[in-house]
């Protein structure tokens, strides 16, 4: 019997293209020492079995979703996939948001901005865009 939990793995996974094994091995690249059998994930999304905390931490991290997410808690994918589907009419700002994104130093305006309206968060990439584009000026 299929979950929230097994539904929305399922359902990132294939958005990924990624096999079961796939996420299995990726878990392992990305975390040392980790070690999760197809057999293991496969009921995680078909017969409701759930992992341990860390595993669902992990999981929600490879997928770039939150914890929240995955457990129905949430329909907001994580702030950066709201920032992405908020910029979904908008291909210049949404290259720049892909470049953006990188940069260490932002992470914390990715959190910030859940609450904000899609309209909003593109004012806020334009300035931040403007303000790029001013400083490459000067070079």
């Amino acid at each position: 019997m299929a979950t929230v939990f097994g539904n929305r793995l399922s359902e990132l996974r294939a958005k990924l293209g990624w096999s079961q094994q796939r996420v299995c091995d990726e878990l392992e690249k990305r975390y040392p020492g980790v070690s999760l059998k197809r057999n293991s994930y496969s009921q995680y999304e078909t017969k409701g079995n759930e992992p341990e905390y860390s595993m669902l931490v992990k999981l929600a991290d490879l997928f770039g979703v939150s914890v929240d997410y995955l457990l129905g808690r949430t329909d907001t994918l994580s702030p950066i996939q709201y920032i992405e589907s908020s910029l979904s009419d908008a291909p210049e700002l949404s290259v720049f948001f892909h470049e953006l994104k990188q940069r260490d130093d932002l992470q914390l305006l990715f959190k910030q901005v859940r609450p904000m309206s899609p309209e909003d968060i593109k004012k806020i990439i334009r300035v931040i865009k403007a303000i790029e584009d001013e400083e490459a000026q000067e070079d």
